[in-house]
């Protein structure tokens, strides 16, 4: 994904590890991700944490579910589940492992327009 965020006209940043048992790391990077325009969340065995960040931005999420895990990961098949099962808007999921396909589709919302922050008021 940094190769692909390093494409003209995209910026990214990685902000791991993060983790919902550690929300505290999170926190610290509100005021960063409340300004992004789209942001990936990658997790092994804190599936929740895409739900966490979708409740705290008003921006799209894209999960990542990651086979990387221990005990009952089930090679990324609960935190698919899990990111499938967000309550929070604005959160989508991509398959397992497929970090290429969540940061092209961050690359397609990062080139479609200026950030209006206007028009997310509804």
């Amino acid at each position: 994904m940094a190769a692909l965020a390093a494409v003209p006209g995209s910026r990214g940043r990685s902000n791991g590890p993060v983790e919902v048992a550690g929300i505290h790391r999170l926190f610290a990077h509100a005021q960063e991700l409340s300004s992004a325009r789209v942001v990936i969340a990658l997790a092994g065995m804190e599936g929740t944490l895409a739900s966490v960040i979708g409740g705290l931005v008003s921006c799209p999420v894209i999960a990542v579910p990651t086979s990387v895990g221990y005990g009952a990961s089930f090679e990324g098949l609960t935190a698919l589940l899990t990111m499938l099962s967000s309550c929070a808007s604005g959160v989508s999921a991509v398959n397992i492992d497929n970090g290429f396909g969540a940061a092209y589709q961050a690359s397609l919302i990062n080139h479609l327009g200026p950030h209006d922050d206007a028009a997310l008021d509804v």
